[in-house]
């Protein structure tokens, strides 16, 4: 009996003793399968930890080994690269439709601006903005609130959803600007893009063409005047002559004979005011440039004119007696003796008239002479309307003074502006670059 309990207690123990090893080699066998799964995650999640950081800073240049680590590594860097090719290509493609767009937009004359208009940040800018306001490259909206108030004050404060003729001062100057805007939004970000174009530079352009086709219709016009002068001089001629061969077949009529000359004088008197009129138009098609200094080109203008200044008060100023610039010396001292004969008009009937010519280099480094009055001014209404063609409020005038002269300043790549107020005077300045 006690042999038999002793034998099942010696069992009953090893039972259980087999029992603890199995459970033990078991969880053995479970934490190792643990830990390789810990490895084994932790390998693969610190390569695309490394991806995503590659990613993340934009690095596309990293290339993950394709042939290194185990088969499942090797598909993942496999995964890995083809991702990494394919937002290059992207990023490729964008950076390509990013420079033709630049391209396309340094190509138009229209000036273009965007930037965010929370964080001020400039988008893009073109070549032709910068030249309209003459500011260099700036990376802050903010620098025009500060340089260009004027501008950013109309332009960027106020919004212009429809095409809109403005006048804007850049410093001293007045701009006349065709501008317009819009707002889009990328993301949670709201972009303004502004196009402004710069209308004076047009009217110069369509100026010039106007001149050409004036020139054409004066050839034409005075064609039309030799034409009939030629035809009625030979006509007469043959009267003549058959009168002199054979005076009593071919009689000559005196009468007619005086009345053909009278005609031909009347026309030819036309003809000659027509060409007298404008004959200087010929002489702006080219310039005979030299070297001039500005006190001589004063002094002879004011030899010239001090006979009739009578009670006037002419004064030339320099800021440097020794200033130069390279002009056509006969076509500037057209302008200047017509712009100065203008002023004698407009002082005719002001007390203590006087017309002031000055001459000096702003900051830009560019001559400027000044011929200023205190006369009538010029109404607001004609003021837009004086460089036309043969446009004039003069009983007698041509109306090609103002617009000869600033075909003058065009020819020499300068400008010509007029700032007037109507009982306070009227200043001409021009402008060489």
């Amino acid at each position: 009996m006690i042999l038999i309990l002793f034998g099942v207690v010696l069992t009953v123990g090893t039972y259980q003793l087999e029992i603890k090893y199995y459970f033990f080699c078991s969880l053995f066998f479970i934490i190792i399968l643990l830990i390789n799964l810990f490895h084994f995650i932790n390998n693969r999640l610190t390569e695309v930890d490394d991806f995503l950081e590659s990613i993340t800073y934009r690095d596309f240049s990293r290339f993950f080994n394709e042939k290194s680590g185990s088969k499942d590594i090797q598909e993942l860097h496999k995964s890995f690269n083809t991702v990494t090719k394919t937002i290059k290509a992207m990023n490729s493609e964008k950076e390509i439709q990013h420079i033709y767009l630049r391209q396309i937009l340094e190509m138009v004359d229209t000036g273009i601006i965007a930037y965010n208009t929370q964080s001020g940040n400039v988008l893009l800018i073109n070549n032709a903005f910068r030249d309209i306001l003459d500011v260099p490259e700036f990376k802050k909206v903010s620098f025009l609130k500060k340089r260009k108030t004027d501008f950013y004050n109309k332009l960027c404060i106020e919004n212009h959803p429809e095409t809109t003729s403005l006048s804007v001062f850049i410093g001293h100057d007045k701009l006349n600007l065709l501008v317009s805007d819009s707002l889009f939004k990328i993301e949670d970000d709201l972009y303004k893009i502004i196009a402004v174009q710069n209308i004076d530079e047009t009217i110069d352009h369509t100026e010039s063409e106007a001149w050409k086709k004036i020139l054409s219709v004066m050839t034409h016009e005075i064609m039309n005047s030799i034409s009939p002068i030629s035809s009625l001089a030979e006509t007469l001629q043959h009267h003549v002559r058959d009168a002199v061969k054979n005076p009593k077949e071919n009689p000559l009529n005196m009468e007619d004979l005086d009345v053909g000359i009278e005609s031909i004088k009347k026309r030819s008197e036309g003809l000659m005011m027509f060409a007298k009129t404008y004959r200087s138009l010929h002489k702006v098609t080219q310039l005979n440039l030299s070297t001039v200094t500005i006190s001589d080109l004063f002094d002879n203008i004011k030899n010239l004119l001090q006979p009739s200044l009578k009670k006037i008060k002419l004064e030339f100023s320099l800021s440097d007696s020794h200033l130069k610039v390279d002009i056509d010396r006969h076509l500037i001292e057209q302008v200047l003796i017509n712009l100065i004969l203008n002023a004698l008009e407009a002082t005719e009937h002001t007390e203590h008239a006087q017309i002031n010519i000055s001459a000096t280099v702003n900051l830009k480094s560019q001559t400027i002479i000044q011929v200023q009055d205190n006369g009538a001014g010029i109404p607001d209404e004609i003021l837009d309307s004086i460089y036309v063609p043969f446009f004039t409020t003069k009983k007698n005038g041509s109306g090609i003074g103002l617009s000869l002269s600033k075909q003058i300043m065009l020819l020499h790549k300068g400008k010509i502006k007029i700032n007037s107020a109507i009982g306070k005077g009227t200043s001409v300045i021009l402008v060489f670059n």
